[in-house]
């Protein structure tokens, strides 16, 4: 019987803040449709800012995890992550030379705290015997740097490096990382089959903690679905750029790169989208209640991504030039599609900045009689008043609306509305925001107050 996954092996250390080592190597490998599987060099008591401690695996204990996986499953290819010290680093080579599976070396030689991570005297080793066998070694400026007692202060002698980890000590290829050199473009150098290759991406001011681990172990990934050496590169390059842009923001240190976002984000999207075409078709089922509080700028229902993902506009859906009178009936113009409304998605970003589970709304004409059977419902209310907006709002574009929620927040004390009115002023149309947890909820609010008041 075939296998039907691809198999990634991690030889690495754990990390116990869970952002880098086997951690972030197996969320690397799930993200991208390979199954991980581990052999575990040291344990490290670490979070985002130090390392406490750090207690190695016995090499003959290595050398079992990496046999017992390989024996049964069988690897696809394979990384290699904290090494510590140079017993573990003959084992792991006497190991991969018998297995002769693609080997991807992440040079660790130090943690961003600055904790030696593979012991000064191992590094003759780690020359000499691991990355003669590796198919990919990918250092960051530094440690290519020790690796090779190159100097380097730009591109040219990133490029002499990764020539001299290829044509002398005899990986098959380098990528230098140049994350850490100045200037406003991350610049990666890759050295293959007597070529260099230059991969650019506009730096991104983000979570780094576990970048090299990620990026390493999507060029694994990508290796053990067959992909060849340079676009398996160039994949990792695209995958820990998206890590590090939406990177989870917590502890007190260098925070997380996030590789779950590779996936996580195009499937909320799809629950976005999902939850908005429901709400729509509930809207357009109880056309009778809504159609006479459809205003004269028509209506609109979004919804944004959740909080760590909605940064902006495009991060909103909503419906694609509105949803209108049709006769007799409301009828969604188009489908909902991401950065289709600025007026009410601008309000619902606004107000995930003090409540994020509030991500959707629906507005409609103001009218008294809902505001008061929304008092009656129980339902939070507030509102603004435009003609109080100072000058320098006016004068900044678009930042009326935000302000005019942070005005309605305060009037409640911050807590979290479910109804958000305003009364207009010259030019602009009084207007009703009904918000919701999600699509459903923000309809489904305003379905009640409209069935209470046709009573």
């Amino acid at each position: 019987m075939g296998k039907y996954v691809p198999i990634a092996l991690t030889i690495a250390g754990s990390d116990s803040g869970g952002g880098a080592g086997v951690e972030a190597d197996l969320k690397t490998f799930a993200t991208l449709g390979v199954y991980g599987v581990v052999a575990i060099t040291s344990v490290t008591a670490q979070n985002t800012y130090e390392i406490r401690a750090i207690h190695d695996i016995p090499p003959d204990i290595v050398r079992k995890q990496i046999e017992a996986v390989v024996d049964d499953m069988g690897v696809d290819a394979a990384k290699t992550g904290m090494l510590s010290n140079s017993e573990i680093i003959k084992v792991v080579t006497d190991v991969v030379k018998r297995y002769s599976f693609p080997l991807v070396v992440d040079p660790v030689l130090r943690a961003k705290s600055g904790v030696e991570l593979l012991r000064p005297t191992a590094i003759d080793d780690l020359r000499k015997y691991l990355i003669p066998l590796a198919t990919v070694v990918t250092p960051n400026i530094n440690e290519a740097e020790r690796l090779t007692s190159i100097d380097i202060r730009g591109v040219d002698d990133m490029k002499e490096a990764a020539k001299y980890l290829v044509d002398v000590l005899g990986a098959k290829a380098a990528v230098i990382k140049g994350g850490h050199l100045g200037g406003d473009y991350a610049i990666d150098v890759i050295y293959y089959d007597g070529v260099f290759k230059e991969v650019k991406t506009p730096k991104i001011s983000g979570c780094t903690h576990g970048t090299g681990c990620v990026f390493s172990a999507a060029i694994t990934a990508e290796l053990a679905k067959g992909e060849g050496v340079i676009r398996a590169i160039i994949k990792a390059k695209e995958f820990v750029t998206k890590a590090i842009e939406w990177g989870v923001k917590l502890g007190k240190g260098y925070c997380p790169v996030n590789p779950i976002a590779w996936l996580e984000i195009p499937a909320q999207k799809y629950k976005v989208l999902e939850d908005l075409r429901k709400a729509i078709e509930l809207l357009e089922s109880n056309s009778d209640l809504v159609l006479n509080y459809v205003p004269e700028v028509q209506m609109n229902l979004v919804m944004a991504l959740p909080k760590k993902y909605a940064k902006d506009l495009k991060d909103v859906a909503g419906v694609l030039g509105r949803i209108v009178r049709y006769g007799d009936r409301i009828k969604a113009v188009g489908p909902p599609t991401f950065g289709a409304s600025r007026h009410l998605a601008k309000a619902v970003l606004k107000l995930m900045e003090y409540h994020p589970e509030v991500r959707a709304a629906v507005n409609i004409r103001y009218s008294e009689e809902v505001i008061e059977v929304a008092k009656r419902l129980g339902y939070k209310v507030s509102y603004y008043d435009r003609r109080e907006e100072p000058e320098e709002v006016k004068r900044v574009e678009g930042a009326t609306i935000p302000w005019g929620i942070e005005v309605a927040l305060r009037r409640i004390n911050y807590e979290a509305p479910d109804i958000i009115y305003h009364l207009g002023d010259w030019g602009k149309e009084p207007m009703i925001n009904v918000f919701g947890r999600d699509a459903l909820d923000a309809v489904s609010k305003l379905l009640r107050m409209l069935k209470e008041l046709k009573k």
